[in-house]
């Protein structure tokens, strides 16, 4: 392939050839992914274990008593947040599957949007929820 090219226009890069084309190497995305992820897990310890905490407080409770927990300022913050990042968090790991091990990169990429699309969807659907809870 590069006894094409001529000499004077050959470059000595360990970037591949589809890299030179898209303009991007092979860490460009996958750093901020990896830091994105790395960041999410860290953001989701502390409101898991608040989660996880206020439903053990409220175990065997009525309906009514979660719904009113739920319905405070500060808890539906909270768990508004958790919701967003956990399907950011979801989205972005399967998004690692999808790119790993689904194979041609057109099924990768509907698959990827399909996944986007979901998270999305019941991420606004569960956030939805608690507003109206809080309202």
């Amino acid at each position: 392939m590069s006894e094409h090219i001529p000499a004077a226009n050959r470059q000595t890069s360990m970037q591949t050839g589809l890299g030179r084309v898209r303009g991007s190497g092979s860490a460009r995305n996958g750093t901020h992914h990896w830091w994105m992820q790395r960041v999410t897990s860290v953001a989701l310890l502390p409101l898991t274990l608040w989660f996880v905490f206020g439903i053990a407080i409220h175990a065997g409770a009525p309906w009514e008593v979660m719904a009113e927990w739920v319905g405070r300022p500060f808890n539906a913050v909270l768990m508004i947040l958790l919701i967003g990042i956990t399907f950011h968090h979801t989205e972005a790991g399967l998004q690692v599957v999808i790119e790993d091990y689904i194979r041609p990169e057109r099924r990768a990429m509907v698959a990827g949007l399909v996944i986007k699309g979901i998270c999305l969807v019941l991420g606004l659907l569960s956030a939805l929820a608690v507003v109206r809870l809080a309202v």
